[in-house]
């Protein structure tokens, strides 16, 4: 949580940061309101859009889940054994993204029980041909699910996918 930010950076007070780290070292970092303030999350000034959490696509082997935003992520990756990357937000899918994703037997993209989120799960479908869509339940995200329904919801719906 930013405590006491950097001068010029008062606007991330109050706001979890989310490092977006690779092998590299930390590539940019995000800001996630806790409390319902809009907007919900904020970038550095300057930064570009990128997937979240790349490390997993150096650990997966079959099957990677796709969530819409990296708060989803971060509970996939802490709650499940499942390999999870993020995609900060229904609209920043970018066609580059397929040629990772095109290396998996499977993608699943949990998809966030709302438009946007139904949108973003045909959006990976239509550029992968390993696509299975997990919907949330209407107005929930897997974080809403995981806290609401336990992490038991999510693993038996991947489990569906991946089994033979």
């Amino acid at each position: 949580m930013v405590e006491d930010p950097l001068p010029g950076h008062e606007a991330y007070k109050g706001r979890l940061a989310i490092p977006y780290i690779t092998p590299s070292g930390v590539v940019d970092i995000r800001f996630r309101s806790m409390n319902n303030e809009d907007p919900k999350y904020m970038g550095l000034i300057g930064a570009k859009t990128t997937m979240f959490n790349t490390q997993a696509c150096f650990v997966a082997e079959k099957y990677i889940c796709v969530t819409e935003g990296e708060f989803d992520c971060i509970l996939m990756s802490n709650k499940t054994i499942h390999p999870t990357i993020g995609i900060p937000g229904a609209s920043n899918y970018k066609s580059h993204y397929t040629r990772i994703l095109d290396d998996y037997d499977i993608v699943i993209v949990l998809a966030d029980g709302d438009a946007a989120g139904q949108e973003f799960g045909k959006k990976i479908a239509r550029e992968l041909s390993n696509v299975n869509i997990i919907a949330m339940p209407e107005n929930e995200d897997v974080n809403s699910v995981i806290t609401k329904m336990g992490v038991d919801w999510i693993n038996e719906r991947i489990g569906e996918c991946v089994s033979p």
